[in-house]
């Protein structure tokens, strides 16, 4: 591979930065957390319960350096980053905890940073500060962009958007692409309208009865402050993978637009964020791929190993390799288990395990610890066994939000109902079966095998001393995975 002068220079810009995070880590042991996960997977909520969690004294019983005492303490320090937004924790708890809300998604970048104090296994005391980043899944997702050309974008994306369940959606940018000239002259209107009907169609796919997860660029669906730009104007094209654009062409235009894109939005995600991370949590929304069906589910298996893929990018070099570890563990999290009963939590579990595997293998990733999990940072729900006629059954008990809708009633946010969520099946190959799987995006609501009320957060009882520390289900399974073995 030939390198280029700005891959040197992008290259000794990365080499300074992790001869200065090596510096800081010497003197202050520090863990840098990247927290992602696609759409409404909960990456506000796992953060805001994480450090609650912690700074209160919740209850981890196997997170084993605060189950037996030895963390005296955790408490938030000044943000590290002038560059990057503060997380809004203090605002997240009273959503969560006062108004009983689920916080807004991730759209940018942020980072906290948790110093914990704590008592080595031979007595010592010690500080650990953990840098939290929180960052959206689909930013991660364009990293494989970095090694890809234009060309094979392109045909890459068309190939995925003519599959039986995206080419519906797609079909007005289908239309669309009919009507283009890859080699005719470039046509700043044609390409206005060819990015719009494009990001149209990823917006469709997200849409929950559909529930895809592998949508590149991850922008066009969160644009900020660069909606608008070229850099956000472009849109595949149906040209030959190891063709030639002529100058001023349509296809030159949209070449180098993806170009820009790639040094003006991947590559410094990659160079000032992604590159420092030395653990990884990647949190699924598993439920919404079961809801949409087995097309959603094998989706959520290319882009895990999209995401796999990512862990690869750029790490080749002496310097990184001495200074600056790749990420050395890496936690797929089925999030919202609450919303099933603890019967079918290991089915859950192992259902994102078989897709993670799959994944891995063809990600061929190798290097970092690989775990699965299946949690529910906040819990909403809780348990109890319902009487119906002769059948007892193991039912989850909670708020459902505001306009939620089951069984013909509509819920007004307030009242509390006890629900009998369904079991997941023991065969798992039956997700992944078309024909043995009925899910929302080809049956309808009704016809769904699997469909799951959405709830509030839960009433804490503050009748004692003290804020009490948020429930969960498995944070601190999750939390002795990624630093457990920094706090020995």
């Amino acid at each position: 591979m030939a390198f280029t002068f700005s891959d040197i220079v992008e290259e000794a810009r990365l080499s300074a930065r992790a001869l200065l995070d090596y510096g800081d880590s010497f003197f202050n042991p520090t863990v840098r957390l990247g927290v992602t996960g696609l759409s409404r997977a909960g990456k506000t909520v796992f953060i805001t319960a994480l450090v609650h969690g912690l700074s209160r004294g919740g209850r981890f019983p196997v997170f084993e350096s605060l189950a037996t005492g030895r963390i005296a303490g955790a408490q938030l320090a000044p943000q590290p980053d002038d560059a990057v937004p503060r997380f809004d924790y203090e605002t997240h708890v009273r959503t969560l905890i006062e108004e009983r809300r689920w916080p807004n998604s991730t759209v940018d970048i942020s980072e906290l940073r948790l110093v914990i104090d704590y008592q080595r296994q031979n007595g010592a005391d010690q500080t650990l500060t953990l840098d939290i980043v929180d960052y959206p899944g689909e930013w991660l997702l364009d990293l494989p962009l970095l090694d890809k050309s234009y060309e094979q974008w392109s045909a890459e994306s068309l190939a995925l958007s003519r599959q039986p369940l995206r080419a519906p959606l797609a079909s007005a940018w289908h239309a669309h692409l009919e009507t283009l000239q890859p080699e005719g002259r470039e046509d700043e209107q044609a390409t206005l309208t060819a990015a719009k009907l494009f990001t149209d169609y990823l917006r469709a796919c997200r849409d929950e009865r559909f529930a895809m997860s592998l949508l590149p660029p991850g922008r066009f669906l969160m644009p900020g402050n660069l909606a608008g730009s070229p850099a956000l104007t472009f849109a595949p094209l149906d040209v030959p993978a190891d063709g030639d654009a002529p100058d001023r062409s349509l296809w030159a235009m949209m070449r180098r637009r993806y170009e820009a894109y790639k040094a003006i939005v991947v590559r410094p995600f990659f160079r000032d964020h992604f590159s420092r991370l030395d653990r990884q949590i990647v949190l699924v929304d598993a439920l919404a791929a079961f809801n949409a069906g087995p097309e959603a589910l094998h989706d959520l298996e290319a882009a895990l190993a999209g995401i796999l893929d990512c862990f690869r990018v750029g790490r080749g070099t002496f310097l990184n390799a001495l200074f600056r570890p790749r990420i050395d563990r890496i936690l797929f999290a089925a999030t919202k288990a609450d919303h099933l009963h603890h019967t079918s939590h290991d089915r859950l579990e192992a259902i994102l395990r078989r897709i993670v595997d799959r994944a891995a293998s063809r990600a061929e990733v190798a290097g970092a610890a690989i775990d699965v999990v299946a949690l529910a940072a906040v819990r909403a729900t809780r348990e109890a066994q319902v009487q119906r006629g002769r059948d007892t059954l193991p039912s989850i008990i909670g708020t459902p939000l505001a306009g939620e809708v089951a069984n013909g009633e509509t819920f007004d946010g307030n009242t509390e109902v006890a629900t009998f969520p369904g079991d997941l099946p023991a065969d798992l190959e039956r997700l992944f079966d078309g024909d043995a799987f009925r899910g929302l995006s080809t049956s309808g609501a009704d016809g769904a095998d699997f469909r799951f009320l959405r709830f509030r957060p839960p009433l804490l009882d503050r009748n004692g001393a003290g804020e009490p520390a948020l429930p969960h289900i498995r944070l601190d399974r999750a939390l002795q995975f990624l630093i457990g073995d920094r706090l020995q």
